[in-house]
């Protein structure tokens, strides 16, 4: 009987996908906070009765403000990543969840959601700095990338749990069965290794070798624990600060840093996973809004799941230009309709057509966009400021959040959905021609090579500089 490539590649490097899954349990727990508002808000706002009474306005500082303290938590991250090291930061960061979650379950003012929602942003922060870090770090050249991928997995099965329970149990139910995503990755991480590279960088060669071996699966580590020491004493003489990030010799991994952050946010595909059931309700359809919003969560779940297969095969350009051109299409589906219907256009008989504007959107998206720039992140910067290079990504992605949920409930007040359904297809599409124009691939290298890869790319790009040779 003949074992499937697929089933021989999971079992080779079967400890390297458990640690990776294991870590991004924690992603699983913080996006369950993000996707929360989706069900949770229409119980706030429309519900006779709620547990305490909010405005809309309300509601968009709630949604907004986990994106501030996103900002904090990649700080927080960066400072404390390679001091005490990627595992025991990374599993302090589900105690605010833990507090965050008490607090709605038993709030009756809206000051105790805003402070859970903040809590919330600083693990969602956390979470984000550390985990591509980790990943990065703890495997192997041939599974970095799917493992990377698994990154947005985990992030749609927490959303697709939030869709599916939220709108079916009441408003505090919700907080307390929500509080399953940090006991599991508690219950699990714990036992995980810490990276091999930071062990290595404080010394710590025994730990560093056990760590090695558990993850390959095999004691013949020594060449690359030799490779690793060498690649981390190379760094050790150059200070590894934010000042470093500024350096012209990571001008365009700065450009690529920006070109990820910025075009994942603008795309606005947050807005549409926060206010999933509030968008839907303006959509005419058969489904109710929170049928709608399962079957998104579905959609999405599924999509991003041929990446981890795709990424180190296929490559991480093309999936980020199909996943762009996919987007665009879909958002500029939905545009068209709300500026029909904007316009006093008899509508109601397309609401599927907007709906699957929509999937085609978050499937387009999930298959690229989602997926793909926590693989490159994980490669792009050497160790010395691969934490600095994540936190600087995180609170670009946490400034852009945070304008795109506030502005995105203004617009629905003031002007109407086709505004800024606009904005993100243009914003998507600019996104496409960036990332054809400066984002190299990089499938298939070690972390040395993606370094040379990008260095070499820049004096290309430079006419005063010597042209790379691959």
């Amino acid at each position: 009987m003949t074992t499937s490539p697929w089933i021989s590649r999971l079992l080779l490097y079967r400890n390297e996908y458990l640690a990776s899954f294991s870590a991004t349990l924690c992603i699983f727990m913080v996006l369950c906070t993000n996707a929360w508002s989706s069900p949770a808000l229409p119980k706030l706002l429309n519900v006779p009765n709620p547990p305490l009474s909010i405005t809309s306005g309300d509601g968009s500082w709630i949604v907004s403000i986990q994106a501030i303290g996103g900002i904090f938590g990649m700080i927080l991250a960066g400072l404390t990543v390679d001091r005490f090291g990627r595992k025991w930061p990374f599993i302090a960061s589900a105690l605010p969840v833990i507090a965050g979650w008490i607090m709605i379950a038993l709030a009756r003012t809206a000051l105790l959601l805003y402070i859970a929602r903040f809590l919330f942003g600083i693990s969602y922060g956390v979470a984000y700095g550390i985990v591509p870090i980790y990943i990065g770090e703890i495997t192997s050249d041939g599974v970095r990338g799917a493992a990377a991928s698994l990154i947005t997995v985990l992030a749609k099965v927490g959303i697709l749990f939030e869709y599916s329970v939220g709108p079916y149990v009441s408003f505090e139910t919700l907080a307390w069965l929500s509080m399953v995503g940090p006991v599991l990755f508690l219950l699990t991480f714990v036992w995980m290794p810490e990276s091999p590279h930071y062990l290595l960088g404080r010394g710590r060669i025994a730990e560093a070798r056990r760590s090695l071996q558990w993850l390959r699966r095999t004691s013949a580590v020594e060449e690359e624990l030799n490779c690793t020491r060498k690649s981390i004493e190379r760094t050790a003489s150059e200070r590894g600060s934010i000042r470093e990030l500024f350096l012209p010799a990571y001008r365009n991994n700065l450009i690529i840093v920006l070109i990820l952050a910025l075009g994942m946010q603008m795309s606005g595909i947050q807005a549409v996973l926060s206010y999933a059931q509030t968008i839907f309700s303006q959509i005419s359809s058969d489904l109710t809004d929170a049928q709608m919003s399962i079957v998104l969560g579905v959609v999405q779940m599924v999509t991003v799941s041929f990446p981890v297969f795709l990424v180190d095969r296929v490559g991480r350009h093309p999936l980020l230009l199909w996943s762009g051109v996919g987007s665009c299409i879909g958002l500029l589906l939905v545009s068209i309709y709300f500026t029909l219907e904007a316009a006093g256009v008899n509508v109601e008989s397309f609401g599927w057509v907007s709906f699957v504007g929509l999937l085609f959107f978050v499937i387009s998206y999930a298959f690229g966009m989602a997926t793909v720039p926590f693989a490159i992140m994980s490669e792009i910067f050497p160790k010395n400021i691969r934490a600095h290079a994540n936190a600087l990504f995180g609170i670009l992605s946490g400034v852009a959040i945070f304008a795109v949920l506030k502005l995105f409930q203004i617009a629905l007040d003031n002007v109407g959905a086709y505004l800024p359904f606009w904005v993100f297809t243009v914003s998507i599409g600019l996104t496409f021609g960036f990332v054809f124009l400066y984002i190299p691939e990089t499938k298939g290298k070690s972390l040395d090579e993606v370094q040379e890869i990008i260095a070499g790319w820049r004096r290309k790009r430079d006419p005063s500089k010597a042209v790379y040779v691959d």
